[in-house]
């Protein structure tokens, strides 16, 4: 499979897509319902309580909505990794890694407000990238603000990424301060609407610091979640490793959108600490990056069987605690 999706020809769409539902299978056979948790937002409660109705006579309507936002979220991320040609060549590894990461741990199957958070982060950091060649960013600025504005709605502690759009105007326009007015108009906007609305209703406004429970966050708990992590941890890091190695051979855009997808990384990693109670849900963020820095590594391994023992393990191990899941 990983020879396969080197490759850059259009019905690799098809492949992986098809890749996707066999290692996803668990969640389809074993339909599942929405995570929930006390610190879930108005718009995520919204879209579940609508979504609901029609799920008690279609139990699987829930899996194929979170499967095809995973779809969409792979082809997103490789479509970023290919136009900002992030890597030597272009390749299908990238949503290939995607996929594979997010279904190896099955306590992400299902649909949660990180899930459709996730959808929104990856738009944004697509906006941010092509800020650079942009003649007129101010509507842009404007959507880019809007969009995080919203995902906070779905998931309020991926607020920290407001310091992703910061730190990528930053480092991809030239300062104008009325451009960054422009980007936190368009974050305050959904708050606007929201509380202007609570107002006129004469509702209680609700109080979004108790979204946050800081602290040390859960991790994983079985000798095969330990076991896939460290693979992903190695695989990564020699992607990064890669990335470094050949950065000098990029464009500078290519090299600030690297740059972005870095920010983005720690930001991912904090994530966690903001929101304890949501568990493994929180580090679904993290999957983002890591799956741009393992595309480099499956395309440029030392040995090629390195890589086909790290695929083929982490595929083993999906399927084997996706049949736990199933069996338990």
């Amino acid at each position: 499979m990983v020879g396969t999706f080197k490759a850059n020809i259009p019905y690799n769409n098809f492949l992986l897509f098809v890749y996707g539902f066999v290692l996803y299978l668990p969640m389809f056979l074993h339909p599942i319902a929405p995570i929930k948790a006390e610190t879930d937002v108005v718009f995520y409660l919204f879209m579940i309580n609508t979504l609901s109705f029609a799920a008690k006579s279609f139990p699987l309507l829930f899996s194929i909505v979170s499967f095809i936002l995973i779809f969409i979220q792979a082809l997103m991320l490789n479509m970023l990794v290919n136009n900002q040609r992030l890597q030597t060549r272009p390749s299908y590894l990238t949503g290939m890694c995607y996929l594979l990461f997010t279904a190896v741990f099955t306590k992400w199957y299902g649909l949660s407000a990180s899930l459709i958070a996730s959808t929104f982060l990856i738009w944004i950091l697509t906006k941010l990238c092509y800020l650079q060649n942009n003649p007129h960013p101010k509507t842009s600025l404007y959507n880019i603000g809007l969009l995080m504005g919203v995902t906070t709605f779905f998931y309020f502690p991926s607020i920290a990424f407001i310091f992703l759009v910061l730190m990528g105007i930053t480092i991809t326009r030239p300062f104008r301060f009325s451009e960054w007015i422009i980007a936190f108009a368009g974050i305050i906007t959904p708050y606007y609407f929201f509380f202007s609305y609570n107002f006129l209703l004469d509702k209680k406004q609700p109080d979004f610091s108790k979204l946050f429970d800081s602290g040390l966050p859960s991790f994983f708990k079985t000798g095969s979640e330990y076991a896939a992590l460290t693979i992903i941890v190695i695989v990564v890091l020699l992607g990064i490793y890669w990335v470094q190695d050949n950065m000098r051979r990029l464009l500078v855009q290519s090299r600030n959108t690297w740059a972005i997808i870095y920010i983005f990384m720690l930001i991912s990693l904090v994530v966690p600490f903001l929101n304890r109670p949501e568990g493994l849900s929180n580090w679904r963020f993290s999957i983002i990056p890591f799956s741009c820095f393992a595309s480099a590594f499956f395309l440029f391994p030392l040995k090629k069987w390195v890589s086909l023992v790290a695929h083929w393990a982490l595929v083993l191990l999906a399927f084997w605690m996706g049949y736990i899941y199933i069996t338990h």
